[in-house]
């Protein structure tokens, strides 16, 4: 990578010297790739080529997608919103050999650029690739790979880009993400646990760009307004660079979290019954769905100090939550404790806050089944009294 990306910048910033004349042997596209099985594919990838037909200077792909899962602290800098992406230089046969691999399709679209932005577009991106500038911090919904093909594009532009609005899509943040994942029930559970109530604002159409096939879709419709008043269309041709090949799909767990709920709503409830039955509770039914619940807490409540901007405020908190930890040993222990009060409150507000975000799969049945022990526990309780 690095002696590519060093090959890629003497040839660019070779270009530079040249005249004028030499743009009209380039051509610049975005790429729009389209997903693939793993996980960090699902919402598909965009980059620039930037090709000289006369391959004096080279084809190259310019992908704001590098990230090392092996750099120090990933996952940790990843839940905070401390990830640290970079600009990676590959050649254009590269990058679609690997996309062919994996049976994903790869779109280009030929920008209708002059001399001129060509120009101050090569320049642009020589620019992004030094030592210094190259590294960004990547942020899912508003500094990815999508938004910053489409910011270096729009910004070597002489005059404005005008998007043609979309008045019959208007998606919120989860739902665009859940669009993405729907056939992966678990990622879907995931993000929806981490999204807070934020996700659930209507996006506008800069927002939606986020998404590499929003911004194929808008970059399609999208005129440039000279300074002169006239206009031309952004994308002058489209073509398929890379046709779609089989995928292998890869199976997740067999059970969706709405069943692995409902399974475990059912044990719960049989479970009460006989504790009806014989006024007894059994106290291990409440020390795992405690622990569950309170460890499942500790992860959301970390992620409001993050730096992801719909991580912050989380009604499912209101559920799931590391207070539950802390009342446990009460709860062992058969002793008179408070929890049981503070968990009908705290589970009441959360069923009114599905008024107001969308929860993850599976959440409604586990305040069921946590109002259930609620209900056993004050039976029993009055029993004995």
């Amino acid at each position: 990578m690095a002696a590519c990306m060093l090959t890629a910048a003497m040839r660019i910033n070779a270009a530079a010297t040249t005249g004028k004349e030499y743009y009209d042997s380039v051509e610049v596209s975005l790429l729009t790739c389209s997903p693939h099985e793993e996980v960090y594919s699902l919402y598909g990838h965009s980059a620039i080529r930037f090709h000289d037909m006369h391959k004096s200077q080279g084809d190259w792909v310019f992908n704001w997608g590098i990230f090392n899962f092996k750099a120090p602290h990933f996952v940790a800098r990843f839940v905070f919103g401390l990830t640290d992406y970079e600009l990676g230089v590959v050649g254009y046969k590269e990058f679609c050999d690997y996309y062919r691999r994996w049976g994903s399709m790869v779109t280009e679209q030929v920008l209708n650029l002059t001399t001129d932005e060509k120009a101050e577009l090569q320049r642009l991106l020589s620019d992004n690739i030094k030592e210094e500038n190259r590294i960004y911090r990547y942020n899912f919904f508003y500094d990815n790979c999508s938004t910053r093909p489409r910011n270096i594009i729009e910004k070597a532009i002489t005059g404005s880009v005008k998007y043609q609005p979309r008045t019959d899509y208007n998606p919120t943040w989860r739902e665009m993400v859940r669009q993405k994942t729907a056939n992966h029930h678990w990622a879907t559970f995931g993000n929806d646990m981490l999204l807070g109530i934020r996700a659930d604002q209507t996006t506008d159409l800069r927002q939606q760009e986020f998404l590499p096939e929003n911004l194929l879709y808008d970059f399609d419709r999208a005129q440039i307004i000279n300074l002169d008043g006239t206009v031309r269309q952004l994308v002058s041709d489209r073509r398929m660079a890379v046709e779609p090949g089989v995928q292998i799909i890869e199976r997740d767990f067999p059970l969706s979290p709405t069943e692995c709920a409902l399974i475990m709503l059912v044990v719960v409830l049989l479970l009460s019954v006989s504790e009806w039955k014989r006024t007894k509770t059994y106290v291990a039914v409440d020390a795992l769905l405690i622990t569950m619940t309170g460890l499942a807490g500790c992860v959301l409540f970390i992620m409001v100090f993050s730096e992801h901007p719909t991580t912050s405020i989380n009604l499912q908190l209101l559920l799931v939550n590391p207070l539950h930890l802390a009342f446990l040993p009460s709860v062992v222990r058969r002793r008179k404790s408070r929890y049981w009060p503070l968990l009908l409150t705290m589970t009441a507000l959360f069923l009114i806050g599905a008024i107001f975000q969308s929860y993850a799969e599976g959440m409604i049945t586990l305040a069921l089944c946590l109002l259930t022990r609620w209900g056993i526990n004050r039976h029993c309780t009055k029993q004995k009294a």
